[in-house]
This record gives C-alpha cells, sequence and structure tokens, in this order.
C-alpha cells in the first residue's frame, strides 16, 4: 500500500503523537498528554513512550502472522518493560496512548482502533468511520465544568486537572474506557476487522487533533476529508484544522479542552 503521513505538534509543544509506516504495515499513536501543573509518575514522558510503543508495535505488526490486537498486547508489554523498574507504571496518571493501524496481508486488510484515533475506510464508493468513543461517555460532569471556565485562568487549570484525575482513574476499568497504557490486556479491548484489501478503495488513519475538522469543526463530512486527502495532503489538511484552532482563540464557537492539539493523518491509497 502506498501512504501520505504528516504529523504536527501544537504550537510550542512537543509532539505526543507518533506515525510509523512500511509498504505493509502503518501505525498511528496518540499520547494522552497532561494538564498543566501535573506530573506522571514516568521520568520518561509521553514522547518516549508513543515512540517506543509505536516502533515496538509496528515491528510486530509487520511479522503477519499474529492479528493486530495481539501484536499491540506483545509492544504494550515491552514496553512497560523497558521502564517498569525506574518508573511508576500502574500509576493512573502515567504515559497511555490511542492506537490506529492498518495492515496488507497478501489479499486481506486488516484494521484495528483502541480509543479515538479513528480509521476511515472507502469501499464500494461509501466511507466509514471507525473510532472508539467511550473516553467521551465518561466524566461529564467534569468536561462540562470545564468547558463553562474561561481559556487561560487558574479556574479552567484546576478544572482541567480534576478533569484528567477522573479521566484516569477510570483508564482501563470495566465501564470506562481503554487505552493504551501498561497493562497488555487492554488491547484485547481494541475495535478490529478484517476486509478484502481490493474492495478497499482508500484508508486513513487519525488522531483526534486531526479529525477535529470533521468532528468538532465541522468543515466537512468523511467523505470530504478523503477527498481533500486525495486531491492534496495530509500536510494541508492538518494547515486546515490549524486555522479553524486559530479563528476561536476563546473555545467560545467549538468548546474543547485546548485551542490546540496535536495532529497526525496517514493516508492510505492504491
Amino acid at each position: 500500500m502506498q501512504v501520505r503521513q504528516a504529523s504536527a505538534a501544537r504550537p510550542h509543544a512537543p509532539n505526543e503523537d507518533f506515525v510509523l509506516s512500511s509498504p505493509a504495515v502503518v501505525v498511528v499513536l496518540d499520547g494522552a498528554g497532561m494538564a498543566p501543573g501535573m506530573e506522571s509518575g514516568c521520568k520518561h514522558g509521553v514522547t518516549w513512550y508513543v515512540k517506543h510503543l509505536g516502533a515496538r508495535f509496528h515491528a510486530e505488526a509487520t511479522r503477519q502472522e499474529l492479528p493486530l490486537a495481539d501484536c499491540l498486547a506483545a509492544a504494550i508489554k515491552s514496553t512497560a518493560d523497558a521502564h517498569r523498574d525506574t518508573c511508576a507504571i500502574d500509576d493512573p496518571l502515567s504515559p497511555s496512548a490511542t492506537v490506529a493501524a492498518a495492515r496488507v496481508r497478501g489479499d486481506l486488510f486488516d484494521w484495528l482502533v483502541l480509543g479515538d484515533c479513528t480509521v476511515l475506510m472507502e469501499k464500494g464508493g461509501v466511507v466509514t468511520a471507525v473510532t472508539d468513543d467511550r473516553l467521551a461517555q465518561v466524566a461529564l460532569r467534569a468536561r462540562g465544568a470545564l468547558s463553562a471556565t474561561v481559556p487561560e485562568s487558574e479556574e479552567r487549570k484546576k478544572a482541567h486537572q480534576a478533569l484528567v484525575r477522573e479521566e484516569r482513574g477510570l483508564r482501563n476499568t470495566p465501564g470506562g474506557y481503554w487505552v493504551a497504557a501498561a497493562d497488555p490486556i487492554a488491547a484485547r479491548q481494541a475495535l478490529t476487522g478484517v476486509e478484502r484489501a481490493g474492495n478497499v478503495q482508500r484508508a486513513a488513519l487519525l488522531t483526534d487533533g486531526a479529525a477535529r475538522l470533521v468532528t468538532t469543526f465541522h468543515e466537512t463530512d468523511w467523505q470530504g476529508l478523503l477527498d481533500l486527502l486525495t486531491r492534496s495532503s495530509p500536510g494541508h489538511a492538518i494547515r486546515e484544522v490549524r486555522k479553524a484552532e486559530q479563528s476561536d482563540p476563546t473555545l467560545s464557537r467549538w468548546p474543547r479542552s485546548k485551542q490546540h492539539d496535536d495532529a497526525t493523518i496517514a493516508y492510505i491509497h492504491p
């Protein structure tokens, strides 16, 4: 498969997204950042975590004999083992990531989603979007309290910290939401599927920061986003996200937890 990709950090911050592609495998990760003033029990940080997990997952998936969920489980365990002796990897505030992946095995197209990354697939001219929205279903009161605050205020900082603490307390628990962290059992909760490769005309993997163009800003729909990627590039699509973010600095037109987010897209085409 042919892949075009782009990844951009939010302004003045390290990129906590990750993308890695080869002719047979593409993986995209979105690291869970911390609210200002909060620290995790990991000395390495989110960027280290997503790079290590993403590279390990890609290597496992390239072997092709195992389902993607099993490959992700092995990568989670390997990453946890890499800093188990130096970091509090079971701390709810320790690094974690949402994941999307695609793989071609002969005439088969495998895909995986864990968390709120998105996989887009066009089959027979119809575009399907697959994402896991369980995170959006928890901590609703805390999320509403955050939206009611003024950007850059001390009140907002405290509300953001409260939201993160509540969300992380529900991470990888029944009735909560599931992401890649330190326990490989989370990979069992991934959404997965297998398509005939010849039936997939186009596909894309997106972090939620890139999906904002559709889900938050409503600048287009999924079909329109794939068309934009076809006639332009992932980098251009991310620039459109940045334009929308910059047009709403007070977060009033499009309520969200932060003005900018890391954004990553991998576009897969014939």
